[in-house]
């Protein structure tokens, strides 16, 4: 992957709704993300993070102006289901997927996180650390997150979800401390 690629994180729009869906329908996203929403069930989750109804805020990601992903951040604390205990009194937590299989295991997903804490969660969020949670199968997901710098928590079982969740932390000292270290 080239290293000059520009990634840009887009705010999503109700004009996104319908490629979302696809996304979500599409058996690789599916696997780990519940999928197979209709148009209207993801208008209903969708609809109120993009006007600011629910507390969460989601992107589209796109490197080098082509979508490809989804991310979204919040604070923990607004959902109470993800109440994992004091380590989490303070954090973010994060989410996403590449929505292209040919855009997958290619280096991409470690780059957007890195890019995604630097530019939104420690620069936008007043929080201590940054949480995600993987299922606790996806070894190629876990395997990502290790390389954006996250480390292991605790497996949990959150309502709704697949399968437990393999939760991960950074803090954003970590963050600022990796991230001197690579640019030495």
């Amino acid at each position: 992957m080239a290293d000059d690629l520009q990634i840009r994180f887009r705010p999503l729009t109700l004009d996104d709704l319908e490629l979302m869906h696809r996304w979500l329908n599409n058996d690789f996203v599916a696997r780990w993300w519940p999928g197979w929403p209709s148009l209207e069930q993801v208008r209903e989750k969708y609809a109120p993070r993009i006007t600011g109804a629910a507390p969460t805020r989601c992107f589209i990601v796109e490197p080098d102006a082509t979508p490809v992903a989804f991310i979204q951040c919040y604070y923990i604390r607004d959902w109470p289901d993800y109440a994992i205990g004091e380590e989490a009194a303070n954090a973010a937590g994060i989410d996403l997927f590449i929505a292209e299989r040919e855009r997958a295991h290619r280096g991409l997903g470690p780059r957007i996180i890195r890019e995604f804490l630097r530019r939104v969660v420690f620069a936008e969020f007043d929080v201590d650390s940054c949480i995600i949670g993987p299922a606790q199968n996806n070894r190629a997901a876990i395997r990502a997150y290790e390389k954006a710098g996250f480390t292991y928590m605790k497996t949990v079982s959150i309502p709704g979800e697949l399968e437990p969740e393999y939760l991960m932390r950074i803090g954003r000292d970590e963050f600022d401390t990796r991230r001197a270290a690579q640019s030495r």
